[in-house]
């Protein structure tokens, strides 16, 4: 028998059936053998259950993730902060009424990526498409430099930062910055102040703010937007301001001066309602508007120091008066003039005659006022000039204010040249407080930018002068308003009383009596004055109609039309007749 035929032989005894009834007597239980396709199946379902189990588990943490960042508050993690963060935010300035003379805007600062810009030409050309007035030298190497930062335009406006955007440059951004903006412009410029480009006050009260610890708040980050400041509001009346800056701007140009100033303030209180000086600058773009050659950031009311001429012959009669050793009815001989030290002392508007204290005050006469200032003798003098605040630094809120001059020695020529206005440097707003102290019952107060009440005042106030000596100088205050050299400031119904004061200017170490500066100071209603204005301008070379460039021709009446135009905003009722009951009527 063959192998083959051997092994199919084998086969077909060995074959058997899995099903029990082919199975053999006796036989053992069968094996089950599974093929290889079975178990790869298995194996493969367990693989699939692994995956989708670690897929869940990831996408359950990752679901788990967007939950809790989205409930968790934003943080900043770019490397530059956000503008809140970066520029200090300033309170609010207000009027006593609460109209708003400086509050922050938002705007947008641009910025480079230097890293970033591909085409540093192109973008530059770009960039002065819509910036035309932008330095192209200096963007372009901002642009090349190997910073990964660089400013290239603080505070532009939102259609600027549009025109930007639309151009698509790479490497170019924005970021939020605030803005200092004041609504009324130059008419507040020296009294409120302005900030520099990282809103730190530089002048006015915005500096004031500083120094009372806004900017060390600033430096701890607890100036932001989050912490919201209170607003501050001063004693200046908006409306007034108007006036008195409309005024200044009107009277320089039609006189010709080189500047001018003006102040009005609460004889009871001090505060300060109205101040403006001129030439004057736009505290919204103070870089551009400020002018170095006519020193226009400089307050004259505060900060500048003149010769206040003939004004100072109200303090003179008051010294007078006060001492006791004049009277009303005293007389001085101005027949000739006054020969001393080398000097001839002579009277402007001359009468060659003997006057009373009323004469004297009247046709402002320089004799009649040295022979008072002989009287009380020099010590007496000064003491009286210190003990109103004209010799020293006031003490006010407001950071430019200059410290008066005066000789080091005083003689008897200086007490007589100082008598009517000359050798003695002050400031305008000085002689404003110590005229106040004049009209108000002889209390000195000093002055204020901020609001202060009547009770407030006189817990600081200083009696300096007798009752009876207020009284005498408001008559002879109304006396020169009526008869004398301040007759163009009288307002109908106002009853305004005051001193006009033609200086001689310094030119080349001597006075010359071409070069003027010229003052009024004025008080209103005189019989119970309220309000002190004292108005000056300096170096008028364009007479008025009918009148020359004294005092009286120019800073009187720009006082009178201040006090014209304010007297009802500031609730003084015109009053009319002998008794003040009478009315005015129209037909």
């Amino acid at each position: 028998m063959s192998f083959l035929s051997r092994i199919m032989v084998l086969k077909s005894k060995a074959h058997f059936n899995t099903g029990a009834g082919g199975r053999l007597p006796g036989a053992p239980d069968p094996m089950i053998f599974e093929g290889t396709r079975k178990a790869t199946g298995g194996q493969a379902r367990n693989r699939i259950a692994i995956m989708i189990g670690a897929f869940t588990v990831v996408y359950c943490i990752i679901g788990g993730r967007l939950v809790q960042y989205g409930m968790t508050a934003p943080q900043t993690v770019a490397s530059i902060m956000r503008a809140d963060n970066t520029v200090a935010s300033r309170p609010d300035i207000l009027d006593r009424n609460g109209e708003i003379l400086a509050t922050d805007v938002r705007t947008v600062s641009l910025f480079a990526e230097p890293h970033k810009i591909v085409d540093p030409d192109e973008a530059v050309e770009l960039l002065s498409t819509v910036l035309p007035d932008i330095d192209t030298k200096d963007i372009y190497r901002k642009l090349t430099h190997k910073s990964h930062f660089q400013w290239l335009r603080r505070q532009l406006t939102p259609k600027q930062q549009s025109e930007i955007l639309a151009l698509g440059i790479p490497g170019i951004g924005f970021r939020p910055a605030k803005r200092r903006f004041y609504p009324s412009g130059p008419v507040a410029a020296h009294l409120v102040g302005y900030v520099n480009i990282d809103n730190r006050g530089v002048a006015g009260m915005e500096r004031y703010l500083d120094m009372q610890g806004l900017a060390d708040l600033a430096e701890l980050g607890m100036t932001t937007a989050n912490a919201k400041l209170e607003p501050v509001k001063l004693s200046v009346d908006l409306r007034v301001q108007n006036i008195v800056h409309d005024v200044l701007v009107t009277g320089m140009q039609s006189y010709k001066a080189i500047g001018a100033g003006a102040v009005v303030l609460d004889a009871n209180t001090g505060e300060v309602l109205g101040l403006g000086s001129m030439p004057d600058f736009d505290p919204n773009n103070p870089a551009d508007t400020i002018d170095r050659a006519t020193k226009s950031d400089m307050n004259r009311v505060s900060g500048g120091l003149f010769e206040m001429g003939s004004t100072f012959k109200a303090f003179t009669s008051a010294m007078a008066l006060d001492s006791g050793k004049v009277s009303m009815n005293d007389t001085f001989d101005a027949r000739r003039p006054l020969y001393i030290g080398g000097f001839t002392i002579h009277d402007f508007h001359a009468t060659r005659r003997i006057l009373s204290v009323t004469d004297v005050f009247v046709h402002s006469s320089n004799i009649g006022s040295a022979k008072m200032a002989d009287v009380v003798g020099i010590a007496g003098h000064q003491e009286f000039l210190t003990r109103l605040g004209l010799l020293t630094r006031l003490q006010t809120e407001l950071p430019e204010v200059a410290t008066p001059s005066q000789p080091k020695v005083w003689k008897k020529i200086t007490s007589m040249t100082v008598a009517f206005g000359h050798g003695v440097s002050t400031t305008p707003l000085q002689t404003a407080m110590a005229a106040a102290a004049l009209m108000n019952g002889g209390k000195l107060i000093q002055p204020t930018f901020l609001p202060r009440t009547a009770e407030e005042a006189d817990e600081n106030a200083v009696m300096v002068l007798k009752p009876h000596t207020v009284e005498d100088m408001r008559t002879l205050f109304r006396a020169n308003v009526v008869d004398g050299s301040g007759r163009r400031a009288d307002t109908p119904g106002l009853l305004v009383g005051g001193k006009t004061g033609t200086a001689e200017k310094v030119v080349h170490g001597r006075y010359s009596n071409s070069v003027r500066f010229n003052a009024f100071l004025a008080a209103f209603p005189i019989n119970d004055p309220k309000y002190v204005v004292m108005v000056v301008i300096d170096e008028p070379k364009v007479a008025h109609q009918g009148c020359g460039v004294t005092a009286g021709c120019n800073a009187g009446i720009m006082a009178g039309e201040i006090i014209r135009r304010s007297a009802a905003l500031l609730g003084i009722k015109p009053r009319f007749g002998a008794d003040g009951t009478a009315l005015l009527e129209s037909y």
